[in-house]
């Protein structure tokens, strides 16, 4: 067990504080969590959700009143890096240990996490995970069980035995491949016992077990042993002289990759959701561009992943595009003619896989489509269910071509066979967790597109689409507002794009960065606007022109350029623009705000007959007197409605609700949920929603 104390780490991050930690005294679960939190937060130490952390007290048993040892571990589905005490479990562990008397050996297994449920002390502990003995069976205080890529590296070389010798001497025990469960923790228990005093275990292609008696004690273990994997493959990669063959091809430009990326998604989108609607990410890191644009890429791409937390999150391997990097991205059909028999084999490949591997009780097989999808010279693309999804899948498979790299370094890497990699995939505990995910949202897998979002009632749409599921992409004119609404937001929720939606190639930028973040658009939403309320001959032309180019030019321009992307992607759409109650009624002093707000209904008319042959839905939904939280009431607007029915600005609110036939304020929030309907009725286009409160003089029929 190292004693050392230094806090100089050059391949990982010390976080530990001595203020943060001492302000939790002895609560040694307060301390494995705080342990926990800063060992999740570097992600060469371990991949969102994966590895495990624990903790032994001594507590009293409540129905003895003896003191009795306690194990305090994370439970299943949780992630070290974010872990608070709802997500642990506590279990005797005793109790735990008893269960080797009635343990039946591999077939049993299954069977051993059902009875964890026995051992559990706190009654309001999370389900166990399927490494709780792994931890329960070793006799230490505090246990890291960690995926550090320079550690796999060393576990999935071809010669890893060795190695682990080699780096640690007599220091570290080691045990072969072997799936998680029961018997891997007695694997564990017999390697300390031949190897007493070691201070940790590497698992073949699997990961790391280090220990200490206290949370800090175990937290600089783990670093120390990380730190000399990390430095023996940096000796090996200096002796080698090159990284994965050397670099095959150039990579395109920066920026050049990135708009390349963004056109090109869509259409990868939409082939990567031909069963499942998925929402993607893309990224260009150094680490990717090493990897995808070497020599060995094709070697080593199709071996796959060899941790099993890695092609759980990746699938077993990518799909590789056979694309130049000058390939030319500016005409959708010769580019599904090169992408559409990619993805066909891809499919054929993985149908292929299941097939041959099956057992008689394996889950049906899942999505077949790629879920990391490379690039060569451009970058990597990863598509799943949501924006986070996607986000760790491409993080985890960064962790793959780490530990590839360490890996061929050493010697060279190897991977599981096909066979266990299946039977961990469709593994029943594995499914019966896939089963135990909350229900998706009605808008989940969705991208929603929408303008005027840095406050008002555009901000109130995006808000409402993102508690539906959605992810956003904000877009105003002003940067500052939009920075500030995006705030709002959890991470892998939103982004924002500053958008004029009377230049068309600034639309056409927001659209390229909706695509780069999320993969495409699925719902666009026209809510940016402005008031003019003046009678006829104080209307300039000047007046008119703003508003035709920004309620009318910008809905064309906004449907144009979404529609686009929406038939590439091949999966329908909802183009919603926000009009007005004024463009059925004739009002006073309102000619030039009535006549655009007209054109926008007749506008979205034409479109739905136009593209309800793609599956795009186009509806209208018509505000009316949206006073309060609405920024078009802010000011001279507010003052020329005021005028025209003879009353003050402070009895605006109050006189709109007195028109109505239900005599209601409306607000942003109402005309949100207005068009939340819009994008769930999926057989209803060309339609007008007016939510005003009931205005007998704008009804439509």
């Amino acid at each position: 067990m190292s004693t050392s104390t230094t806090t100089e780490f050059k391949h990982v991050d010390y976080l530990w504080d001595e203020e943060k930690a001492g302000s939790l005294g002895d609560d040694q679960v307060a301390l494995f969590l705080y342990r926990s939190n800063i060992l999740g937060a570097d992600l060469r130490i371990t991949n969102y959700g994966g590895g495990n952390t624990s903790c032994k007290t001594v507590e009293q048993d409540p129905l003895t009143n003896e003191e009795v040892e306690v194990m305090w571990i994370k439970g299943s589905g949780g992630d070290i890096g974010t872990l608070t005490r709802s997500g642990i479990a506590g279990l005797y562990t005793n109790r735990l240990r008893n269960l080797k008397k009635v343990y039946g050996g591999l077939a049993d297994e299954d069977r051993m996490v059902g009875l964890f449920n026995h051992a559990i002390y706190d009654l309001d502990s999370r389900a166990p995970s399927i490494d709780t003995p792994l931890h329960g069976l070793l006799p230490f205080k505090h246990i890291d069980h960690l995926h550090p890529d320079a550690v796999i590296a060393v576990a999935a070389a071809k010669d890893s035995r060795a190695v682990t010798k080699e780096i640690w001497g007599d220091t570290m025990g080691w045990v072969p491949w072997q799936r998680p469960g029961f018997d891997l923790g007695l694997q564990l228990e017999k390697e300390l016992a031949d190897n007493p005093g070691i201070r940790g275990i590497i698992l073949g292609s699997h990961g790391l077990f280090t220990w200490g008696d206290t949370s800090f004690e175990c937290y600089m273990n783990s670093l120390e042993v990380i730190e000399m994997a990390s430095e023996y493959i940096e000796r090996k990669v200096k002796e080698k002289g090159s990284v994965f063959g050397g670099e095959k091809i150039k990579s395109l430009p920066a920026d050049e990759r990135k708009l390349k990326a963004a056109k090109l998604m869509p259409l990868l989108r939409g082939l990567a959701s031909s069963e499942n609607r998925m929402v993607g990410h893309f990224t260009d890191s150094d680490t990717v561009l090493q990897f995808i644009d070497s020599y060995d890429l094709e070697r080593l791409a199709p071996m796959g992943t060899s941790c099993p937390d890695h092609f759980l999150r990746t699938k077993i391997q990518p799909l590789v595009l056979d694309l130049q990097t000058q390939q030319k991205v500016d005409d959708p059909q010769e580019l599904l003619a090169k992408l559409e028999p990619a993805f066909a084999q891809y499919r054929k490949e993985y149908q292929d896989y299941y097939e041959k591997h099956k057992r008689a009780n394996s889950p049906a097989m899942r999505d077949p489509n790629p879920v990391v999808i490379i690039y060569p010279g451009v970058g990597m693309f990863t598509f799943a269910k949501n924006k986070q999804t996607a986000r760790v899948a491409s993080e985890f498979y960064v962790n793959a071509i780490n530990v590839m790299r360490g890996a061929e370094a050493i010697s060279s890497y190897t991977s599981l066979p096909r066979q266990e990699a299946f039977d961990i995939e469709y593994w029943l505990l594995e499914e019966a967790k896939l089963q135990r995910q909350p229900k998706e949202k009605p808008l989940s897998r969705k991208v929603a597109f929408v303008t005027g979002a840095g406050g008002g009632i555009g901000k109130a749409i995006a808000d409402k689409l993102a508690e539906e599921g959605a992810v956003v992409v904000l877009t105003d004119i002003a940067e500052d507002r939009l920075k500030e609404a995006n705030a709002t937001y959890p991470a892998d929720t939103s982004t924002y794009a500053t958008c004029d939606v009377t230049d068309s190639a600034s639309i056409e930028r927001a659209f390229d960065k909706a695509c780069l973040e999320f993969g495409g658009v699925d719902i666009v939403v026209h809510s940016a606007g402005l008031a003019i309320s003046k009678p006829l001959h104080e209307t300039t032309a000047k007046d008119w022109d703003i508003l035709q180019n920004v309620l009318v030019k910008g809905q064309f321009e906004l449907a144009k350029a979404g529609a686009a992307i929406m038939k590439q992607q091949g999966l329908g759409g909802d183009i919603i623009p926000i009009a007005s109650k004024n463009g059925l009624v004739s009002g006073p002093n309102n000619v030039a705000y009535g006549t655009a707000k007209a054109a926008q209904q007749h506008m979205a008319r034409l479109l739905a007959a136009e593209l309800g042959e793609h599956g795009i839905r186009v509806n209208t939904v018509n505000p009316d007197g949206v006073i309060i939280g609405s920024k078009i009431w802010e000011g001279a607007w507010a003052e020329g409605r005021a005028k025209a029915y003879g009353i003050t600005v402070e009895e605006l609110p109050a006189h709109y609700a007195r028109r109505n036939l239900l005599n209601r304020i409306i607000r942003p929030d109402d005309i949100a949920d207005g068009v939340f309907a819009f994008t769930i009725l999926d057989r209803s286009t060309g339609n007008i929603l007016n939510v005003d409160g009931g205005m007998a003089n704008a009804f439509v029929r």
